[in-house]
Formats: structure tokens, C-alpha cells, sequence
């Protein structure tokens, strides 16, 4: 992990002889959301352009300052400016701290050299939007939600370099790409894993499948649901593979070999659950939604409940199609478990429909998409 330069670093930088590969600053953080898409379109632009150099622009307490290092990619840190949204002391103190920021951000772009700043939202963007404009550098911008964060609304306005994951997405002259991910899921051939994904997890051959989870934080509403309607899974010859999140547990009763009900907090083989499910149960944020589709599952979504509802609009256009079913949070009850969940996974040929319209959305080569708009974005004037 880099830290700040000291006095004078940024400056005495830029005098230095031009340097000829191309050097990119990528802003993003916080959460997966923002943070899985910047590193799968890093790993592109080092594909495409082998000499690249990256810079992340991040904050201490978002996981890019764990994922970011591990990836392999320098991280600089900017102080998080959370924007206010109603009146506080720290609704006070923003305007300073968000010029800090930005002029953090303007030495970092200083440092590297850099040719263009790409961005992914979260609370680094906008310091990071701003200083790419104070410094004349171009920007390239990436949405990965139906409805759009307010650092990417407020940097599609310094460029034309604009690139979403959903047709829905409110940003105007934007063009839709997909989602960047990780190429073990791009690449990922179900069929091929299956064998390794039962053992990997302890599950059997001749059982349908499935895959709960309710994102990296879990979800206490699905975990309450089929915890209580595990005995009724059990009953139908249903395996499942439950990711309950970090710190959280289902209260199950007894074992059954028969029919496994393996619960886990978390794994970092999300290839290997993909590759043994029949059928998802999940939320819907942006990177989920784009994963499902990729690698051909069908899935029923819970949005959650709170927020400004983007997790339904993720999931609209694959429901529309066909590929996976809207269930509200409130309607996940072990009832809805035993009514819904079951004769659906009873329903070969169904689940086989909602595979392929889910496949057919799937987006999987937006990574090296984005990388090839940045890579020409670099090359022309700022814009």
C-alpha cells in the first residue's frame, strides 16, 4: 500500500521525463459492488496493454484496502468524504474535507503520470472526478446500478466517456456494456467444475441443488426462511448450499446425509457454488444480478428492502425475459419456502427455460470492453 508522497513528490514527479506507457488511475471503493468491477477491468487493461501502469485510488475503510493489495495493484488512499444528506456538524466540515481530498486526488494523478482517471462511484469518485478535471486529465466513467450513485451522476458531466451495465441506467449518452467481472467467472464452465464444486463443499451427485445467499453481509430474512424450511428441503431430496455472511448462522435441526444442508458464512469459490446450482435464491445487487446471468443460472430475487429500491431495477430486465423471479423481502417466510421454492425446484424443464433466458442477458466481455474505451479515451483529448 502506497503512502502519500512526501512535499514536493507530486511536482518534482511531473517535471520527470514523460513516461510512454500508459498510466491509469482508477477510483472506486467501499464496497464489492465498486470494488470487483475496478479490479476485473485492471486485470483487462493489463492484458491489453502489458506495460500499463495502475494506480487504485481507494479509502482505508472500504475493502479495496485489503482486495486492492492482494490483487496485486498499487493503492493511494484519500480521506472518505461521505456526502451529508442532512445538517450535521459534519455536514459543516464537508466542503474542507472534500477540497483535502481533492487535492489528494490531484497528487496521485500528478504522480502517475496519468493519461486518464476511470471511475466506479463510491466515496472516492467524486474527489477523484474533480481533481481529473482540475488537472486536465480525461475521465472515463462506469455505472454498475439501474439507478446511479451521486459521484458518477456528478462526473458524467466532466466526460462523454460514459459506460453502464443496465439500458435502464439514467446517465444520458451512456454506453451499455455489461458488468466487469473477474474472469474465473467469465470463464467459468459449470459442467466442467461440477464434480470438484460437490466435493469442495461436501455435497452429493444425485441431489438438486440449491444456492442461498444474501451477499458478503447475508441476509437474516433468507437465513431465517430456510433455516425454518430445511427439514421440508431435506424432505424432497433438496441439497442446499447456504452462504449465511460474515458473523451470521442458521439455526438448523439435526443432519441428514441424505439431502445436506451446508451453511457457511462466506467462501471465495463463488465459481464453485455457481457450478453446482440448479437454482438461486439471492439478492439482487448489480454484481450478483451480472454474475447469475453470465454463468446461465436461474434465480429468484429478494431486493432489499431499504434503500432507493435499485435492487429491483437490477434484476427487472432478466425477470422481464424470463431468466429469474422478483420476490418482496417480506414475502420470504418458510411458507413461501415450501409453496413456491420446492415445485419450482421440482420443475426440470422450467428451471432449464430460466436457464437459457437468464444465459441469453448474460454479459460476460465487458471487462475488456471497458478497457479498450479506456485505452481510446487516453489517446484523444480530454473531453
Amino acid at each position: 500500500m502506497n503512502t502519500p508522497p512526501p512535499s514536493g513528490t507530486a511536482s518534482e514527479h511531473s517535471a520527470a521525463p514523460r513516461h510512454t506507457a500508459l498510466s491509469v488511475v482508477l477510483a472506486g471503493g467501499g464496497s464489492a459492488g465498486h470494488v470487483n468491477p475496478l479490479l476485473a477491468t485492471a486485470d483487462a487493461l493489463r492484458a491489453a496493454e502489458p506495460g500499463c501502469r495502475i494506480v487504485v485510488l481507494g479509502t482505508a475503510e472500504g475493502l479495496e484496502a485489503r482486495l486492492v493489495p492482494e490483487r496485486g495493484y498499487d493503492l493511494d488512499l484519500v480521506p472518505k468524504v461521505p456526502f451529508p444528506r442532512r445538517p450535521s456538524t459534519a455536514a459543516l466540515r464537508f466542503p474542507l474535507s472534500l477540497r483535502r481530498s481533492i487535492s489528494r486526488s490531484a497528487e496521485v494523478i500528478r504522480a502517475a503520470e496519468a493519461d486518464v482517471v476511470v471511475g466506479f462511484g463510491g466515496y472516492v469518485a467524486t474527489p477523484a472526478y474533480l481533481a481529473a478535471r482540475r488537472t486536465r486529465t480525461p475521465i472515463v466513467i462506469h455505472e454498475q446500478n439501474a439507478r446511479p450513485g451521486l459521484a458518477n451522476k456528478l462526473g458524467a458531466r466532466f466526460t462523454r466517456h460514459v459506460a453502464t451495465t443496465f439500458a435502464s441506467t439514467p446517465l444520458p449518452g451512456a454506453e451499455v456494456i455489461g458488468l466487469p467481472m473477474r474472469a474465473e467467472i467469465t470463464d467459468l464452465d459449470r459442467a466442467a467444475l461440477r464434480e470438484e464444486g460437490l466435493a469442495h463443499f461436501g455435497l452429493r451427485e444425485d441431489r438438486t441443488t440449491l444456492l442461498v445467499f444474501g451477499g458478503s453481509l447475508g441476509a437474516q430474512r433468507l437465513n431465517q426462511a430456510f433455516g425454518r424450511a430445511a427439514g421440508d428441503l431435506r424432505e424432497a431430496g433438496v441439497q442446499v448450499l447456504h452462504l449465511t455472511g460474515g458473523g451470521k448462522t442458521v439455526d438448523l435441526e439435526g443432519a441428514d446425509p441424505a439431502s445436506p444442508y451446508v451453511a457457511v458464512d462466506y467462501t471465495d469459490r463463488m465459481d464453485l457454488a455457481y457450478a453446482v446450482a440448479d437454482l438461486v435464491v439471492s439478492r439482487a445487487g448489480a454484481g450478483t444480478v451480472c454474475e447469475l446471468t453470465a454463468v446461465g443460472l436461474p434465480a429468484i430475487y429478494v431486493p432489499l428492502p431499504i434503500g432507493n429500491g435499485e435492487q429491483r431495477l437490477n434484476a427487472q430486465d432478466v425477470v422481464a425475459a424470463g431468466g429469474g423471479l422478483l420476490v418482496d423481502d417480506a414475502a420470504v417466510t418458510p411458507e413461501w419456502v415450501r409453496e413456491s421454492v420446492l415445485p419450482l425446484l421440482a420443475d426440470r424443464d422450467r428451471l432449464a427455460q430460466m436457464a437459457d433466458a437468464a444465459a441469453v442477458m448474460g454479459t460476460r466481455d465487458a471487462a475488456e470492453v471497458l478497457a479498450q474505451r479506456v485505452i481510446s479515451a487516453a489517446r484523444r483529448a480530454p473531453a
